[in-house]
């Protein structure tokens, strides 16, 4: 049974609560930080709503397009899963620290349910020293007449990773808007073998201090050649080289082959995160 709820939308007024709860854990809260880094408190521009409880002191989560528990023990991750489940499902995901998500997903599955997928363990990892191993000096940047050649690739991650194809709705108009964006801002480094990508990985968010990596792919036809390490120690290397950030993703527990590649470069696990995908 959901409890009373008793978190509320936060305002600019819970601007600097909010940067406080986002600096104290940089890795867990990339995703939300950098976005909040641009645009603050503008709910248009975020793209959702920070619910709080105690004006976001007990308990934060992000709630849009993904729902993202920031702050907050059980009992703070049972309000949130009243309002919510009052308010319908909004969001595709749910996405975050095993330990909110999964008891968030505990009281809303009987409102919300069936997901499509459950991933519950997935490791968060840092990779906070110089990489290891050689780097691939063949891993670059996306250039801007590049775009139509790397789409495909983007779209081909996307799907494998997620289980939906990107380019539904819209032919795909959004999602090449995105890959257009990320090409833009020097985040997509592929593995070109004439107009063909052979690898490769992206970072989808860039906070002030952490860069999230996302979209680590491999050609079907190349896996299990030992190509996967020295692209990953590139990207790393051009993340602490260029951006300034601490190299961080998340993997599948399941994904023995691609937590034993990033080991081997020097990441190491930090956290766990899960999601629901709907």
């Amino acid at each position: 049974m959901l409890t009373a709820s008793f978190s509320r939308i936060l305002g600019p007024g819970h601007a600097a609560q909010v940067s406080r709860v986002l600096t104290a854990d940089p890795v867990t809260a990339c995703m939300i930080a950098a976005r909040f880094e641009q645009v603050g408190m503008n709910e248009a521009a975020m793209g959702g709503q920070f619910w709080g409880i105690g004006g976001g002191r007990d308990g934060l989560l992000f709630a849009g397009a993904s729902m993202v528990p920031l702050a907050g023990d059980a009992s703070a991750m049972r309000t949130f899963a009243h309002t919510a489940a009052r308010r319908g499902r909004r969001c595709a995901t749910i996405l975050g620290p095993a330990e909110r998500v999964l008891a968030l997903w505990e009281r809303l599955e009987p409102r919300w349910g069936p997901a499509r997928e459950l991933r519950p363990d997935q490791p968060l990892m840092v990779c906070p020293t110089d990489p290891l191993g050689p780097a691939d000096p063949h891993v670059r940047l996306v250039r801007s007449h590049e775009a139509d050649h790397y789409f495909p690739a983007a779209v081909a991650m996307f799907t494998e990773e997620v289980g939906v194809d990107p380019r539904g709705g819209d032919n795909g108009r959004s999602y090449r808007a995105r890959i257009g964006e990320l090409i833009g801002a020097g985040r997509a480094y592929p593995r070109f073998d004439g107009d063909t990508v052979k690898l490769n990985a992206e970072v989808g968010s860039l906070s002030p201090s952490v860069a999230l990596i996302q979209g680590v792919w491999v050609h079907p036809e190349l896996r299990g050649r030992g190509l996967a390490a020295p692209a990953m120690a590139a990207v790393v290397r051009s993340i602490q080289r260029d951006l300034g950030r601490t190299p961080s993703l998340y993997v599948n527990d399941f994904n023995v082959r691609a937590r034993r590649c990033y080991e081997r470069i020097g990441f190491r696990q930090v956290g766990t995160f899960a999601s629901v995908l709907f």
